[in-house]
């Protein structure tokens, strides 16, 4: 893999003159590169004058697929604009189109360019962790990295299911969810023993090879094998019976209702297929949906949905390919990826797929059958699923305009800052900034501000109002180093303060100084019984004012 950027000016370090769209320019550009162009696979990446990341794409002949970008005839109008703002290519040839796949689809999750499709993709899937290394292995939840030595089953859509399922277990199959450290130390049953969720193998309640065979079932019933387990237990409770062991029995009965009830919450079983991705997209009003299901050992573990951003002219085998390029970049595929449209390339995809998971992957629209009606029970989730987020989509809309026109903003804000500080007893201050847009909170935008007590507005113990000055000045004196000319989305066009007129005079008089008085900023107090729905906003140069309780907009800024 070699890196070769093609030009010799940096992104965001153009003249002044290419700040502004211009097709003839970016064409001139592109035909002037495409001459030294490799004849390799490869990935390209395209900028503005900012340095604003527009498009990351993937080729098997670099020189070929940059070209077809120098033919306005076959450009839709997305791409003439891409090309208008487009100063800056670079290039990383790669020794074949499926490491260039691999390797587009971790550079647009890392560099979210805005010509691309986007998968906001903050959603971290829970699994069910029987641990390795210990002779009496513990069953618990994990989330992130699959770097512990163990078995994983999931992911699971949701903590509830997760949860669920874990309380189930325990009751099925007895096995351990303590720590290691807690395991050792203990002297007596703990009361997950005594309320039958634990052999107790801490003091040696279960032998070494009694709970090995409890673990053997567990990791049977979550693989799929849960009818034989069911019949094995039925079998246990009617011999316990029959021996007139009726306490036995009962809790034979208990296990076995508790599998049962795990059953009952997976929805459907299937145990003609044991392991496999459901995802399918549907469109409409210019967003997209994508429901994905995970079917583990034949069964349900679970569905979400997700709504990447594109443009209209996106057809669903595009949002697809994109879709799961970007999902599996950093997740391990199951052997079957059913889906309601296929892309274009989906024989290189699931070619990729199979190289980042080192087993074969199967990659299909299926036509008949069960799996055809998986795939259709997907795409009715993803209809729904849709149907609300476009719902919710306008009622945001309204508020935002709502929000525009209470505080005199020409449009409805695409990005809001709200900034609060806290400390104990003055010691261990620190702010917070929460960001919000048109989709809702943006989590991945957050940031805290541990206060300091040198540099540009020092704190000094217990002054709220320095420590407001200081996190305004930290975040837009380096918003101004990164970006002076403004280009990128990450300026608000509003700020909320917590606080009275006093933190709104000590924000204002910062952003003054920074040359940012364009930016509206309010504050937001409690008013004078520091009850919810009596805030008072304090605009400055004018008087503080409140809204009835019942506005919408009231309840949206609380």
């Amino acid at each position: 893999m070699t890196d070769a950027p093609q030009n010799t000016d940096e992104p965001g370090q153009q003249a002044t003159d290419a700040d502004t769209p211009d097709f003839g320019r970016g064409l001139a550009y592109l035909k002037g590169q495409v001459k030294t162009l490799p004849h390799q696979p490869g990935v390209y990446r395209m900028f503005n004058a900012a340095g604003e990341s527009l498009y990351v794409g993937k080729a098997r002949h670099l020189a070929r697929r940059v070209t077809s970008y120098t033919q306005p005839n076959r450009l839709s109008n997305r791409l003439i604009q891409m090309v208008s703002e487009t100063t800056h290519l670079e290039l990383t040839v790669t020794t074949s189109e499926v490491e260039a796949l691999l390797l587009e689809a971790n550079l647009i999750k890392k560099l979210r360019p805005r010509y691309n499709i986007l998968l906001k993709d903050d959603k971290s899937f829970a699994h069910i962790l029987l641990t390795g290394e210990h002779d009496f292995p513990q069953m618990t939840k994990h989330r992130g990295a699959q770097n512990r030595k163990g078995v994983y089953f999931g992911p699971f859509a949701s903590a509830g299911a997760v949860n669920r399922t874990l309380s189930a277990l325990s009751r099925a199959f007895l096995l351990r969810t303590c720590s290691d450290a807690m395991f050792e130390a203990r002297s007596r049953p703990c009361l997950q023993y005594q309320i039958k969720r634990c052999s107790a193998p801490c003091v040696d309640y279960v032998s070494r090879a009694d709970y090995a065979g409890q673990v053997a079932e567990a990791r049977a019933f979550l693989s799929g094998r849960s009818d034989d387990i069911q019949r094995r237990y039925a079998a246990a409770m009617q011999e316990a019976s029959d021996e007139l062991e009726f306490e036995m029995a009962a809790l034979w009965r208990n296990r076995i209702r508790a599998l049962t009830a795990i059953q009952a919450n997976q929805d459907i079983n299937l145990q003609g297929l044991e392991e496999a991705d459901i995802i399918a997209v549907h469109r409409s009003g210019g967003m997209s949906a994508v429901q994905i299901f995970f079917i583990r050992g034949g069964a349900n573990f679970g569905n979400t949905a997700f709504f990447p951003k594109h443009e209209d002219s996106a057809e669903d085998g595009d949002v697809i390919a994109a879709f799961i390029s970007q999902f599996y970049d950093e997740r391990v595929p199951p052997k079957m990826v059913l889906v309601s449209a296929l892309p274009d390339e989906h024989e290189l995809l699931a070619e990729a797929l199979s190289v980042s998971a080192g087993h074969k992957i199967e990659l299909s629209r299926p036509q008949r059958g069960t799996r055809r009606k998986l795939v259709e029970m997907a795409l009715r989730n993803a209809e729904e699923a849709l149907s609300r987020k476009l719902a919710d989509t306008r009622s945001q809309a309204r508020l935002l305009g709502g929000v525009a026109d209470l505080f005199g903003l020409d449009n409805p804000p695409q990005r809001i800052e709200i900034y609060d500080n806290s400390h104990i007893q003055g010691a261990h201050a620190v702010g917070g900034m929460v960001v919000a847009g048109p989709e809702g909170f943006m989590k991945t935008a957050y940031r805290k501000f541990n206060m300091k007590d040198d540099g540009a507005y020092s704190v000094t113990e217990g002054d709220d109002f320095a420590m407001m000055r200081q996190m305004i000045f930290r975040r837009f004196e380096r918003a101004l180093k990164e970006d002076p000319g403004r280009e990128t989305t990450s300026w608000p066009d509003l700020l909320l303060i917590d606080g009275g007129r006093g933190q709104l005079n000590a924000v204002t008089a910062v952003m003054a100084e920074l040359g940012l008085e364009d930016i509206v900023v309010v504050a937001v107090s409690k008013g004078p019984d520091r009850n919810a729905g009596r805030e008072q906003f304090h605009v400055d140069g004018q008087d503080s004012f409140t809204l009835p309780h019942s506005d919408q907009v009231m309840h949206y800024l609380q």
